[in-house]
């Protein structure tokens, strides 16, 4: 078998950069958050679907990285309680995607609106969870975050505010977070590839695509670890999050004029 590769705009290339050195900056625990911009950044150059399936199996490359790193530091109870949610909404978002495969138009609806409720949810995390006292969620809300983490997570690989509201209320120690997020994630972007294989997203055209960007993932990481050390996140994160706005407005645009 020949593996062919998809005649992809130039464009297409430089935003798949960009987005994969943000996974792996993003899973080295630098401003944390920032992979939500990947797929509505390359979705601005091609389709939504061949986006996210793109990007799954660099997704699950960064993933390996991090979880061999933070195999023993995470919290079992949370995983526990939000992956049996992550689960039912790994299910619900490839039912989403087989209802809307071939509909461009909102696919790019969805998402962008999904990048508009990310970055308002970035802007008011702080005056909503820091007001929070310490608590442990019980189980119906690790469903719950769970399965909303699982659905935004399979459409557009942008699951991380529900964990957030379910895990920063423990005020769990830094490495603890991360380590949590990083495991959680990493089981639940392996399951993902079930429904992608049964909808046909995982294209053997795209092989050679992602062989070509994977080595990519460990420069994210490395850079990661140099940002942590030397650059302000929160200006880094500013910038990101006002381009995820920008690109969620473009994708809103773009299917609302059938474009």
């Amino acid at each position: 078998m020949t593996w062919t590769m998809p005649d992809y705009p130039l464009l297409f290339w430089g935003t798949a950069v960009i987005a994969v050195l943000l996974l792996g900056i993003s899973k080295a625990g630098f401003a944390a958050g920032i992979g939500a911009l990947t797929t509505p950044l390359v979705a601005l150059t091609i389709g939504v679907a061949d986006a996210v399936a793109i990007l799954l199996p660099l997704l699950i490359i960064v993933d390996i990285q991090a979880f061999f790193y933070y195999r023993r530091d995470f919290d079992r109870r949370s995983i526990k309680l939000l992956l049996p949610g992550a689960l039912v909404g790994i299910l619900a978002g490839g039912l989403f995607f087989s209802a809307l495969l071939g509909k461009e138009n909102l696919l790019r609806i969805g998402l962008g609106i999904l990048a508009l409720l990310f970055v308002a949810f970035q802007v008011a995390k702080g005056l909503i969870l820091g007001k929070m006292a310490r608590r442990y969620p019980g189980a119906f809300e690790g469903l719950a975050m769970g399965a909303l983490s699982g659905f935004i997570s399979t459409t557009a690989h942008a699951g991380g505010p529900p964990v957030a509201i379910f895990l920063l209320p423990q005020q769990l120690p830094k490495h603890i977070y991360v380590g949590t997020t990083a495991v959680f994630f990493a089981i639940t972007n392996a399951l993902k590839l079930i429904p992608y294989g049964m909808l046909g997203l995982l294209k053997p055209s795209n092989v050679t695509t992602i062989a070509l960007l994977a080595p990519l993932c460990y420069v994210g990481v490395r850079l990661g670890v140099y940002l942590n050390r030397r650059v302000s996140e929160v200006w880094f994160t500013r910038v990101v999050y006002t381009f995820l706005f920008l690109a969620g407005i473009q994708l809103l645009w773009t299917g609302i004029a059938g474009k």
